[in-house]
């Protein structure tokens, strides 16, 4: 299966040093279209937009990241939210997937390498909710 690269992917995340290196591995990965947010009230502006893919820092804002995961969802449910959170995090990990997250990625040294992992798995979701969409049963290709 080949990777799309034109999801609209936004990057929020406090922390400008791993903003600017998610956004550049993503630039390198071949996503053109990365936003890039280090307050998380300029990303629930920008909704608007209709961003695919949300990587969301767990400690936006000096704030619950859960609080705009929930906003997020409420803009618009289809959008996956994958939530980015230290190991020491498990709890806002275990919160932000009961809230909606997709998936989460724990920071630290893979986390980078982790992000087209996710946008694969994102992929493969929907390429299975566009199969099964039809409601009828199909069955599986040899």
């Amino acid at each position: 299966m080949r990777v799309r690269k034109d999801f609209k992917i936004f990057v929020v995340d406090g922390d400008m040093f791993s903003l600017n290196l998610y956004e550049q591995h993503l630039l390198n990965l071949g996503y053109t279209d990365v936003s890039t947010f280090h307050q998380a009230s300029d990303c629930l502006t920008a909704l608007t937009d209709s961003p695919d893919i949300v990587f969301l820092d767990h400690n936006i804002d000096a704030a619950d990241g859960v609080s705009f995961l929930r906003k997020i969802k409420r803009f618009n449910p289809n959008i996956y939210v994958i939530f980015i959170a230290g190991l020491d995090e498990v709890e806002a990990v275990v919160s932000s997937l009961k809230h909606g997250a997709f998936d989460f990625i724990v920071r630290g040294d893979n986390d980078v390498k982790t992000l087209d992992n996710v946008i694969g798995r994102v992929q493969r979701v929907q390429l299975l909710l566009k199969k099964n969409s039809t409601g009828v049963f199909q069955p599986r290709e040899k």
